[in-house]
């Protein structure tokens, strides 16, 4: 169960971010909730190995370039998924550190301290 609510708060940062970014669109709620599960998916599959790859550079670049990972892995779900477009890979850099952003303030609303005795 808090795997589809964390899901369906990923979706809604997204389609929120898609409204407020020029460079971002998103169709409709569905296709927000598809991109938020193909964003999981690619971060579970794709990015490990990316960063791996990219592991030089990173270290020369102090852990920067991880930004540009992360934006190759929104420009790839852009390929994947129709209703979802990103125009350029600054944008896509950008609506990946607010969507970081936004899901860290969202998800920690879902934290309860439940504290046994």
């Amino acid at each position: 169960m808090n795997l589809i609510i964390r899901l369906l708060l990923n979706a809604v940062a997204v389609f929120f971010l898609a409204n407020i970014l020029n460079g971002v669109s998103v169709n409709n709620y569905t296709t927000a909730i598809i991109v938020a599960i193909v964003l999981s998916i690619l971060n579970l599959l794709v990015k490990p190995i990316l960063v791996i790859l990219t592991l030089p550079i990173t270290i020369l670049t102090l852990g920067l370039f991880l930004f540009v990972v992360n934006g190759l892995i929104i420009l790839l779900a852009d390929k994947f998924i129709d209703g979802f477009s990103v125009s350029s890979i600054w944008i896509a850099i950008l609506f990946s550190i607010l969507l970081s952003i936004l899901q860290s303030l969202l998800q920690s609303f879902l934290k309860t301290d439940s504290k046994s005795f």
